[in-house]
């Protein structure tokens, strides 16, 4: 069985990209993976300060949650990374998890990691694309397989907007990004 996480973005706990993320990991759930979340708002992680020592170590020389993050997403089979727009970006939770994650780069450990991206912006147009272009660079910077939500819609990943409870556009393709990230993990590990 291949393991699927998700990663939120969100400061909130209870929000509308955590929302979409969990649907997912629901699809990818019934895909046949076994799955895990991960709340970027409700873990202790603090930015990156250029120390290097990671560069030199191989691990990161702050002292908080990452270390167990990385190892999480290292231990995966693939994941799918949701955050909200914010000024047609990703939120900074999400950003201090991407410059932290550079213990992981020297050696490519994410490296053949099925992944998608979700997003979620104030309108239909709200910067959905431009936020989840910053997640697709940062996961082929790690050398990781990218894949977008599939057919019939075939686009750069999940797409939400506003209350996501009730945006059947945004479940679809949540729920085909899920089952995308799962069949092509389930592929490479046991073709």
């Amino acid at each position: 069985m291949v393991k699927i996480i998700g990663i939120v973005g969100s400061p909130k706990k209870d929000s509308n990209t955590s929302y979409l993320v969990e649907t997912a990991l629901k699809s990818a759930k019934s895909a046949g993976a076994d799955t895990d979340i991960i709340n970027l708002g409700s873990v202790n992680i603090e930015p990156c300060v250029a120390c290097d020592i990671c560069k030199a170590m191989g691990e990161c020389g702050i002292e908080d949650d990452i270390s167990e993050i990385l190892e999480i997403m290292m231990e995966s089979d693939g994941m799918i990374i949701g955050s909200p727009v914010y000024f047609g970006s990703v939120t900074s939770q999400l950003k201090i998890l991407i410059d932290r994650s550079r213990p992981l780069r020297g050696s490519f450990r994410l490296k053949n990691k099925v992944c998608g991206a979700i997003a979620v912006g104030g309108s239909r147009n709200g910067g959905q694309e431009s936020t989840i272009s910053v997640i697709h660079d940062f996961l082929l910077i790690h050398d990781a397989i990218i894949v977008g939500d599939g057919a019939p819609m075939a686009h750069y990943g999940g797409t939400g907007v506003g209350d996501t409870k009730i945006d059947e556009i945004g479940i679809e393709t949540s729920q085909n990004l899920g089952k995308r990230v799962t069949e092509l993990a389930m592929r490479l590990n046991y073709d």
